[in-house]
């Protein structure tokens, strides 16, 4: 053999070792609990690459204290850049379309285009207005922190312009808001806002009471929970005053009112505001991808988390499918949380070649916040509710935060600082 020869073969397993270790590029779509503990877990596993629309990550089961004050937006909302290392990339963007095929991602704003040797999609669901006239214009969602402060601010608008000579059934009137969907979102938010409501009717001197309508299609409120936490929710409602309407249906959301059907009898009922919880429809970005999924749009992932027919893509949490999981866990936030820890695993086995992982997942307990002073939790097969509850839940939630110093610091703050509700004080005088 000539020296030549052997100089090329040299060069050429070199040149193969360079490439097998050379940086895989795995983007993430998404940065909710999914993307952001997926991204977390693989640090350093390749060029990693978060994508998502907002600047911050979303502790969404907590938007219900950030409404009333008992949490801060850093608690729950911390920016992106506070929680990744320097060897995540983030790009703020909105995905416009994926290529399966070319393994590429495009943007809505025109940025170039970002190929991929993984795919994570883990983008979640969008406010499902079901089709029903006026909501999806006058109501309000109840998804995100600019969300949560558009409510507060109805609120608190809605209360100023109460004359003080007003009365009592003309201010329950002025002050009636409604809110679609009894799942725990909607038991939970309505709770807060009556809790609220009620308190700041005394602080102000106000005749009646606020009105705090729950409407929920269905036959009970919280159907994906148990029966012993329900009768919880059901208490709570009693407790906070909340009219709770099963067995009816929306018709429609005007800028002052919303129209239900019960029996087959319709009601128009003026309000100050309608907050729309009823259900999560398929991210449109997952509709239009060309992929294998079920008859309600979820994309079809083997045990492994990936997507059938494309071994380089992962899915996970609200739009995917997962057959090994409790029914009970579909579309929450723990289910999310659990599959990331999985999919960062099997990312790196699928990079390195080595079999990938599956996992059954299983319920790691409940905790229901109702009222700003009261809360439901379910643990080891045992639910207690109470003001016992609520320090169990801010427990409980803490050891669920991104990163040891977030989670650190928020600790100190609720430890130290309290979580005492911020009431609804008027605009001028707002602290």
């Amino acid at each position: 053999m000539s020296s030549g020869v052997f100089e090329f073969r040299c060069l050429s397993a070199n040149i193969d070792e360079l490439m097998a270790h050379e940086k895989k590029r795995i983007v993430i779509v998404g940065g909710g609990f999914g993307g952001l503990f997926t991204a977390l877990d693989l640090t350093g596993a390749g060029d990693v690459t978060l994508i998502s629309d907002e600047d911050h990550f979303l502790f969404a089961p907590m938007l219900y204290e950030y409404l009333s004050g008992e949490v801060e937006a850093w608690h729950i909302a911390p920016q992106y850049k506070e929680l990744l290392d320097e060897n995540v990339n983030l790009v703020q963007d909105k995905v416009a379309g994926i290529d399966l095929e070319r393994r590429s991602v495009t943007f809505e704003t025109g940025r170039e285009q970002l190929p991929y040797d993984v795919l994570v999609l883990a983008v979640g669901g969008v406010t499902n207005y079901a089709g029903v006239e006026g909501a999806a214009q006058f109501s309000l969602p109840f998804r995100k922190i600019a969300h949560a402060d558009a409510l507060r601010q109805r609120m608190v608008e809605a209360l100023d312009a109460v004359p003080p000579d007003l009365p009592p059934q003309d201010v329950r009137s002025a002050l009636t808001f409604a809110i679609v969907g009894a799942g725990a979102s909607g038991a939970e938010l309505s709770t807060k806002m009556a809790d609220l409501l009620r308190d700041a009717f005394e602080r102000r001197a106000l005749p009646g009471e606020p009105r705090i309508l729950l409407i929920e299609m269905g036959d009970k409120v919280v159907p994906g929970m148990g029966d012993e936490i329900r009768a919880f929710v059901e208490n709570a409602l009693q407790e906070s005053r909340v009219e709770l309407h099963t067995l009816t249906r929306v018709l429609r959301v005007s800028e002052n009112s919303v129209t239900v059907e019960h029996n087959g009898a319709q009601t128009e009922i003026k309000t100050a505001g309608v907050v729309w919880t009823g259900g999560v429809l398929m991210n449109p970005l997952i509709q239009s991808l060309k992929a294998d999924k079920t008859e309600r749009g979820l994309l079809r992932v083997n045990r492994t988390l990936q997507l059938m027919g494309h071994t380089e893509v992962f899915a996970l949490g609200d739009i995917a499918f997962f057959p090994d999981a409790t029914p009970t866990l579909a579309g929450t936030a723990q289910l999310a949380l659990q599959e990331a820890r999985l999919t960062a695993r099997n990312v790196k086995s699928f990079i390195v070649g080595e079999p990938l992982h599956t996992k059954h997942f299983e319920e790691l307990g409940e905790a229901v916040s109702l009222g700003t002073e009261r809360a439901a939790v379910l643990a080891g097969g045992k639910v207690f509710g109470g003001p016992l509850a609520r320090q169990a839940r801010f427990a409980m939630y803490t050891a669920r935060l991104p990163t040891w110093h977030h989670r650190l610091r928020v600790g100190a703050s609720w430890f130290l600082g309290g979580t005492t509700p911020r009431p609804l004080l008027p605009l001028g005088i707002q602290r």
